[in-house]
């Protein structure tokens, strides 16, 4: 299932310490933020070693700390995160801000989690940015795979998750620097001087000319 995650201070914070599903035992979730709330519930609806779930969020939900920072490690060390997606801005109508897919696999066969920048590949529109059909096939491929490529994927070890104190902020783990192109100075101050000397010359023919025309 792909669901999309609510930041509702309504999602019934005072009745989650006894809920009769036992749903929250990982840790509550803030009353004024629920998306851990329905993450949890969500996984605890799946099927116990094979059950997946996939969950668009915002990408605080990565990082933030407290509650939600205990629940988002307790996932980590059962080893149910399979991956983390980061989508482009403006994906989804009405909110500018960029998102992220969480991939949960509670039959998951290695300790490692896939990390996808996929922010920067889409299509632009005067609203909203679009997902191209060659950029969904590069995502899926990805993941199915379970490739790294270079500026836009890496495999991250628990032990790396752990180092980073269980922050699952993208750029933490894929590297999409750019450097920027080395500027030879000298070469650029003789096409400066050169560019200087054309410039000399046209003044020169330009005032010859103005004076032919009596100006």
């Amino acid at each position: 299932m792909l669901v999309l995650t609510r930041r509702l201070d309504k999602w019934g914070h005072e009745k989650a310490a006894h809920d009769k599903y036992n749903r929250h035992w990982r840790g509550i979730a803030p009353k004024s933020t629920g998306d851990y709330a329905f993450i949890s519930h969500m996984i605890e609806t799946t099927i116990h070693n094979s059950g997946k779930v996939g969950v668009v969020v915002p990408h605080g939900v990565l990082f933030r700390g407290g509650a939600e920072g205990k629940i988002r490690q307790q996932f980590i060390e059962e080893n149910l995160l399979e991956a983390v997606i980061g989508l482009p801005a403006k994906l989804f109508y009405g909110t500018g801000i960029p998102a992220a897919i969480l991939i949960f696999n509670r039959g998951k066969k290695t300790k490692d989690v896939l990390f996808i920048d996929a922010s920067k590949e889409y299509q632009d529109g005067k609203n909203q940015y679009k997902l191209r059909e060659e950029d969904l096939n590069k995502i899926f491929g990805t993941f199915k795979n379970f490739k790294e490529i270079e500026k836009y994927s890496s495999l991250a070890s628990f032990d790396k998750i752990k180092e980073n104190d269980f922050n699952l902020n993208i750029p933490r783990y894929v590297d999409t620097f750019e450097e920027e192109e080395t500027i030879d100075i000298a070469k650029e101050q003789k096409d400066i001087e050169v560019l200087e000397k054309k410039l000399v010359d046209v003044k020169k023919q330009m005032t010859a000319y103005l004076k032919e025309l009596g100006i």
